[in-house]
């Protein structure tokens, strides 16, 4: 498979199981798998930029982001498709050398104009009829670090991960 330009990613429901949690004085609580920060890592040694596109807009999120050292970060986006387009624009690619994965319905048009598209696997089906592949993880279960090792494929992998031995 040839490598995306750019890797996007949704995060609720793809980096997270969807569940949200407040406690009694309103602070969000989220729940991140760190095996998915591998996902960024392979990316990085890749020379692939890699973006959040979200829905939400959290303090936790851009945290996230920031510890991650994510290349893009753009949150309360309601229309993703745009925001892709204009980072495209930016980085002087075309949708069709991006990958995305997401879960839901703010992600249909995106993951439909991409070059490769995925979904977690708890996904509704709706979801999973408008993409490439579906992770074999649930979202919040490492879905975008197994979206990550399947686009490089198991060649480049070993060879990242001889840096590590």
């Amino acid at each position: 498979m040839k490598l995306p330009k750019l890797i996007l990613t949704d995060i609720d429901g793809v980096w997270t199981d969807g569940g949200m949690f407040y406690d009694q004085t309103g602070n969000e609580w989220k729940k991140f798998n760190t095996s998915d920060s591998a996902g960024v890592l392979f990316c990085k040694k890749l020379n692939i930029p890699v973006g959040i596109i979200t829905g939400e807009t959290t303090e936790i999120v851009k945290r996230r982001a920031e510890k991650l050292k994510i290349d893009y970060l753009f949150q309360g986006i309601t229309n993703k498709l745009p925001v892709a387009l204009s980072l495209c624009e930016k980085l002087n690619i075309s949708l069709d050398e991006v990958a995305y994965i997401g879960d839901d319905i703010g992600d249909i048009a995106l993951l439909k104009a991409v070059g490769i598209s995925a979904a977690p696997n708890n996904a509704p089906t709706y979801i999973k009829e408008s993409v490439n592949f579906i992770t074999q993880k649930n979202g919040g279960d490492g879905a975008f670090r197994e979206f990550v090792e399947t686009i490089i494929g198991q060649e480049r992998l070993k060879n990242i991960l001889q840096d590590f031995e």
